[in-house]
């Protein structure tokens, strides 16, 4: 089970689902993939005159909804992992075995697909924007999630997160791994995340930089388990404490945004464990549709940068245009990704991780790298 040959690999998402959570992964979603669509391109620039004050909202502050993103997966990663703050060590290779996965099918087609519509736009689109025709090394590091700290120019926008997101779910299986000190080690590593590396660029490839994120929310999730209210209050107390204390000692937006979610998600899970039903209603019906968005999040994460490409070179064709003309190529970007992000995720992303999917997909990736080294 789990070995070359097609062993299917056990999921590692809890089978209760959260109808508030896929709704902030939703709305995070869609402002990561429009901040990318206001960076890149020259359809953002075009629409730029539109709505400057929004598109410079979007390209400086869009990006941040990257955190909401490492809380939730500290959150769940703990929900799954270790809910009562210790992780059994007899699967943990398993699991991160199984972790990889479940990350790198989705991902490994996204990655081909985006190699492949570079390839076809290069002649019209600028070096800036389309990845140059990759190398078999560089196609072997982004499968492995090590390009970045292999120094690899990345072939898609936004694909750092895929490999920080499966370190910082093996640092937390290893340290959960501890029994009765895993609490202490995941907190110990969240501090000095906080406070030394968080505020250093030079550890930004790997996951010391943003465990202080997702500690934060594997806290959030471990301070919703304790049943007495009074106790319940002291969590929340020391995990606002934590956080406030590191933005005393140097300000960043990254971490406040990370702080608020953890504390709303400590909230929203204590809520509805008092009163789940209605709680259920409330967060249920009114954020239906983005609770859909947010089950695909990962994939729209994944493949929006491809369609990114082929629209711009379609619109660039037509040489220049109004802004407004612009601004429907965007909202005709962001459709497409949807559609796009509909079919990667039903098609690969919940079909039962294996390790024959694995390798066919990297084969297909590298395919996709020949190709582009032909054109």
């Amino acid at each position: 089970m789990g070995r070359p040959g097609g062993g299917r690999i056990d999921p590692l998402i809890p089978a209760t689902r959260w109808p508030l959570i896929d709704a902030v992964k939703g709305v995070a979603c869609v402002l990561i993939v429009w901040h990318h669509m206001a960076i890149y391109g020259p359809m953002g620039e075009g629409a730029h005159a539109l709505a400057p004050a929004l598109f410079d909202w979007l390209a400086d502050y869009g990006r941040l909804a990257v955190q909401v993103f490492l809380v939730v997966g500290g959150f769940l990663a703990a929900s799954s992992l270790a809910p009562h703050g210790a992780a059994s060590t007899q699967t943990a290779w398993h699991r991160i075995a199984g972790r990889y996965a479940r990350l790198v099918m989705p991902y490994l087609a996204a990655v081909g697909l985006t190699v492949l519509a570079a390839a076809m736009v290069r002649p019209w689109l600028g070096n800036a924007l389309v990845p140059a025709a990759p190398t078999l090394l560089q196609l072997v590091a982004h499968a492995l999630l090590l390009q970045d700290l292999l120094g690899y120019d990345a072939l898609s926008a936004g694909i750092w997160y895929v490999a920080i997101d499966f370190q910082l779910f093996a640092l937390a299986l290893l340290l959960l791994g501890a029994q009765r000190l895993a609490g202490a080690l995941v907190l110990a590593t969240a501090l000095a995340s906080l406070f030394f590396f968080n505020r250093s660029a030079d550890f930004d490839t790997t996951a010391l930089y943003f465990f202080g994120a997702y500690g934060l929310g594997m806290m959030s999730w471990w301070s919703t388990r304790v049943e007495r209210i009074g106790l319940w209050w002291l969590g929340i107390a020391a995990l606002a404490s934590i956080g406030a204390a590191a933005l005393w000692l140097d300000w960043r937006s990254r971490i406040a945004i990370a702080l608020v979610t953890a504390l709303c998600l400590a909230l929203a899970e204590r809520r509805s464990a008092v009163a789940p039903g209605r709680w259920a209603r409330i967060v249920g019906t009114p954020m239906l549709a983005l609770g859909r968005l947010g089950r695909i999040s990962y994939s729209l994460f994944l493949i929006h940068f491809a369609v990114i490409l082929l629209v711009a070179a379609a619109f660039t064709r037509w040489g220049v245009v109004p802004p407004w003309v612009d601004a429907l190529g965007l909202l005709a970007t962001f459709a497409l990704s949807l559609a796009a992000a509909s079919l990667l995720h039903r098609w690969i992303e919940v079909r039962p991780a294996s390790w024959r999917a694995v390798l066919a997909l990297f084969a297909a990736l590298l395919a996709c790298g020949a190709v582009s080294a032909l054109r």
